[in-house]
Parts: structure tokens; C-alpha cells; sequence
């Protein structure tokens, strides 16, 4: 069982804002929102970098795409546009080591790296 922040919001341990959630993954609204729809979607088993997921866990990936359409058609997004980011390690910008998409919309959204 893990300690982080992620495990335990997939737990119920800490509140958050549900908005989507299926056997493997669990998306919530961002509680320092960005763009008018932030949404983080994490797997419910612990991953600390997309770089950890195994031959063995590749399902979770068309999981976790499958909850990036979801949350966009919840959050009337999927036909405007919208961003989904996966920041991985410290250089890629990953503060929670728990592997999550954010997913961006419901504004033009601009393109920057620092």
C-alpha cells in the first residue's frame, strides 16, 4: 500500500472531486485548476513514472486513455479540444510521483516550456 497523495485520494482518505471512475482509474477535478477544465486522472495501482508500467500492466494504458475521452465528454470538452499531459521525473516537470494525465480545456490553451 502506498503513502502518496494519489493513493490516497483513490483510497477516500482525502476528499476530492470525482468525476470520473472505472476498476483501474480515478479522475478528479484539480484543486489549483489552470484552465476552466482541469481534471487529473490516475491509475488506482500505484505507478510512481509512466516509465514503470510493465509488459504485464500495458492494459492500463488504453485505460487511462479511455478516461481521458470520458472526462472530455464530461467536461463538454471532447469537441472544443482539450490537452493531456503526462509530466514524467523531475526534468519532465512530475511533482506527485504517482504516474496522472492532466487533462486542459475549455479555453484556447497556449503552448509553453519554460
Amino acid at each position: 500500500m502506498q503513502d502518496c497523495i494519489f493513493c490516497k485520494i483513490v483510497r477516500g482518505e482525502l476528499p476530492s472531486a470525482r468525476v470520473f471512475e472505472d476498476e483501474s482509474v480515478f479522475a478528479f477535478d484539480d484543486i489549483h485548476p489552470v484552465a476552466p477544465a482541469h481534471v487529473i486522472i490516475v491509475p488506482k495501482k500505484h505507478f510512481a513514472t509512466l516509465m514503470d508500467i510493465g509488459k504485464s500492466d500495458a492494459g492500463i494504458s488504453e485505460k487511462i486513455v479511455n478516461a481521458v475521452q470520458q472526462v472530455a465528454k464530461i467536461k463538454a470538452i471532447d469537441k472544443r479540444g482539450f490537452r493531456a499531459v503526462i509530466n514524467t521525473g523531475d526534468e519532465g516537470g512530475q511533482v506527485v510521483q504517482h504516474l496522472h494525465v492532466h487533462v486542459f480545456g475549455g479555453r484556447r490553451l497556449k503552448f509553453e516550456l519554460e
